[in-house]
């Protein structure tokens, strides 16, 4: 079988197979986006960079239906949540094209000594390698070439090997829009070519979204060459509860956050910490809430739960449920599958200290801890080698401004689940990653700052 593939999850089907590209094409294709970043990418203007990408959102928008469709068949996505994708992927291009001009523009520095003047210029890096994961291939895609193209960085696309139609899918639609050759390049390259691609002189960065393992790898490659690397990698983000007025209203929040995209969003709340006088209730409301659910066709009307991405990915699954019950978590919900389909599962006190208690869950699993107080709440939430996103439900400001400072996260979301948004910077720290997309702080992250001083 070919290393990129169509492989339905809901039906196990092979729809589709691509050939891995050869070491000559890959060759080309760095050598185009080379010569695109030294030619457009340095004689055009930003204003024009900025108006390619919103031809690219407006056409994500146009095509919705497509991109919608290729995600459910790619990768289980339920519909629906398939074209919130599409239509947030392309408010982000939209977005980066609105705030180019300001970001972009030059920036004057006020001498202290000396006459003439001095500038901050965002001038393009050069080619910037992304390596995506298959979750969000529209949203993720969007989020990393968005900003680099308005820069005038060109774009070497790797694909998730699961998902090569979406990714030739955004290349029509970048030259559809209108980019210049080289500009975009998408290569279907294997792990090892993907070394050869950091290694060589002629490109200048990395963006990789992926797991902590890949992350590692590309870091440990980028930084023998001195490339430079932003990362978004896994998370198990706590869902901390200390205060409510509405019970009903957090755990739905807690459930709709937890199997969105049927439970694989690296920032999805994944560990609710939950303080002891809300605890009993808090747990019987989100088994009953939980139990509700079933997963279903993915193109079926109202389905809230899909497939997991693959069969393989389900078994996993299942042998880390497996090993939380045998650690000593007591399973309240699921725990069950049938093929890549995944029951909505709960599982409660997974003690801190076992393996399995570090490890993220990819799917619809909701792990539940009783906490005394806000102090063992933070002790627990920051117990953990991850640090990408976390949330905060509470009624009393003074408390939500003092906890939200002590936990350690990239991101901190308060009385609110799904609220990410184009204007809004995406990244973590420690073990997920470093490095930012998304809102004002992702605009710059792969540019030269080039120093212009003037006598």
């Amino acid at each position: 079988m070919s290393k990129y593939a169509v492989t339905n999850p809901a039906t196990s089907e092979v729809l589709a197979e691509y050939p891995q590209i050869s070491d000559a094409d890959l060759a080309e294709a760095i050598g185009r986006a080379n010569a695109a970043t030294r030619g457009w990418g340095r004689s055009s203007t930003i204003a024009e960079r900025a108006e390619l990408v919103r031809r690219i959102g407006d056409l994500h928008a146009e095509r919705r239906d497509e991109l919608a469709a290729a995600l459910v068949k790619e990768m289980g996505k339920p519909l629906a949540q398939a074209y919130g994708e599409v239509d947030f992927a392309a408010d982000i291009y939209r977005y980066h094209a609105e705030i180019a001009p300001e970001e972009l523009a030059d920036q004057p520095i006020g001498l202290r000594a000396g006459t003439g003047s001095a500038v901050i210029r965002n001038a393009p890096l050069g080619v910037i390698l992304g390596v995506m994961p298959w979750n969000f291939p529209f949203y993720q895609v969007a989020r990393f070439a968005g900003p680099n193209l308005a820069i005038g960085n060109s774009v070497l696309l790797k694909p998730a090997s699961q998902c090569p139609q979406t990714g030739e899918l955004i290349a029509k639609i970048y030259a559809d829009a209108g980019a210049p050759e080289g500009a975009f390049e998408m290569i279907f390259a294997g792990t090892d070519q993907i070394a050869g691609v950091i290694a060589d002189p002629r490109v200048q960065g990395v963006s990789l979204t992926g797991s902590e393992r890949a992350g590692i790898a590309v870091a440990e490659q980028a930084s023998r060459h001195l490339k430079k690397v932003v990362l978004e990698l896994g998370g198990t983000d706590p869902f901390i509860v200390l205060s409510t007025d509405d019970l009903d209203a957090v755990v739905a929040d807690l459930v709709a956050g937890r199997l969105d995209n049927s439970g694989q969003s690296c920032n999805a709340p994944k560990r609710a910490i939950v303080v002891s006088e809300l605890y009993p209730a808090f747990t019987e409301k989100l088994v009953a809430a939980m139990a509700k659910v079933e997963a279903t066709d993915p193109f079926s009307d109202g389905c809230e739960l899909g497939p997991v991405s693959s069969l393989g990915a389900a078994e996993g699954l299942a042998d880390q449920v497996r090993r939380a019950v045998e650690a000593g978590g007591q399973l309240l919900l699921g725990g069950t599958r049938d093929g890549a389909f995944f029951a909505p599962t709960v599982i409660a006190g997974i003690p801190r200290g076992s393996d399995i208690f570090y490890e993220e869950m990819f799917g619809p699993v909701a792990l539940v801890y009783e906490v005394a107080d806000e102090d063992e709440a933070v002790a627990v939430a920051n117990d953990t080698p991850f640090g990408l996103g976390s949330y905060l439900y509470s009624t009393d400001p003074a408390q939500v401004d003092r906890v939200a400072n002590q936990i350690d996260a990239g991101m901190v979301f308060v009385n609110c689940v799904l609220a990410d948004g184009a204007e809004l910077p995406f990244g973590g720290v420690k073990r997920s990653g470093f490095g930012r997309e998304m809102g004002r702080l992702g605009a710059t992250e792969f540019v030269n700052k080039k120093l212009i001083r003037i006598a």
